[in-house]
């Protein structure tokens, strides 16, 4: 192909669409004299004035005139099948839903291991209720307590919710009597969306309470674990979930009677979803302490 020199031709097609050297250069960051050095290149190259020079600037001439449509034409076709094809050669994009209290302890905290191990997978979090299921929401992965089966979908489960009472060393430093779980109604109880779960427990423990039960209810579970890691009072709590609070000291184990054994969390994508969604479950049941499938 016998073409012309193609950074005088992006020159020349800057100047004829701004009508003017100056402006040109500004465009493409370098100075007018190098767009004036690059036109006159391209019109030695074909024997021929593009642009009549003026004292107030220039013009095209009938040569520049042809040109610069066809140039302008084709660069914008260039522009848009470029773009087409860098927007489909982009990373691919993971769009994760999960629920609050799993995003805050285990997602967000060791999501910088996935990227450093997936630099080609851009990560999008997203908050997801607990009723979210996958075949009706966008995204690829969700983490949640709604345990829905689906043909189309695969279901891991990551965490049990088995929950036991549990408070802060604060806490129990200030009232000592909680080691003692006949002694709870007497204490700050903390509930997770209603009473329904302590009143579960204590009927597990024989122990007889009132039918209102007394306490602060938190319709968010991150509410509710920042009430008790702050030393506000005794909550049910899945230990799994919370096993590094309880690893640490953050949070003292009460009682090993529980509640909620046959629940859980789980990750869920639809099925044949990609080696993305493959890599982030691999990564995600490793960095929770389950085998990976």
């Amino acid at each position: 192909m016998n073409l012309p020199p193609l950074n005088a031709l992006r020159a020349f097609e800057a100047a004829a669409r701004n009508m003017g050297f100056s402006r040109a250069g500004d465009e493409l960051n370098v100075t007018h004299v190098a767009i004036s050095h690059h036109v006159k290149h391209l019109e030695e190259w074909l024997g021929c004035k593009l642009f009549h020079r003026t004292g107030r600037g220039v013009r095209l001439t009938e040569e520049g005139i042809e040109l610069s449509e066809r140039v302008s034409s084709n660069f914008r076709n260039l522009d848009e099948v470029c773009r087409r094809i860098r927007t489909s050669s982009k990373h691919p994009v993971l769009r994760v839903g999960c629920l609050p209290s799993i995003a805050s302890r285990w997602l967000i905290p060791k999501l910088p291991e996935f990227l450093r191990a997936h630099p080609d997978i851009d990560i999008q979090v997203f908050y997801a209720a607990a009723d979210a299921e996958i075949l009706r929401t966008d995204w690829e992965v969700l983490i949640t307590s709604n345990c829905t089966t689906s043909d189309d979908a695969e279901i891991i489960k990551v965490f049990s919710r088995t929950s036991k009472p549990v408070c802060s060393p604060r806490y129990l430093e200030r009232n000592p009597s909680a080691i003692e779980p006949g002694e709870f109604p007497k204490l700050d109880l903390l509930h997770d969306e209603s009473h329904q779960d302590w009143h579960c427990w204590f009927t597990a423990a024989g122990i007889h309470v009132s039918s209102e039960l007394k306490g602060p209810i938190f319709q968010d579970f991150n509410l509710l674990a920042t009430a008790v890691i702050a030393g506000h009072g005794i909550a049910l709590c899945p230990v799994d979930v919370f096993r590094e609070e309880l690893s640490r000291g953050d949070l003292c184990l009460l009682s090993d009677l529980a509640v909620n054994e046959d629940q859980g969390y789980f990750i869920v994508c639809r099925k044949g979803e990609g080696d993305a969604v493959t890599n982030f479950l691999n990564w995600f049941q490793s960095a929770t302490g389950q085998p990976v499938s």
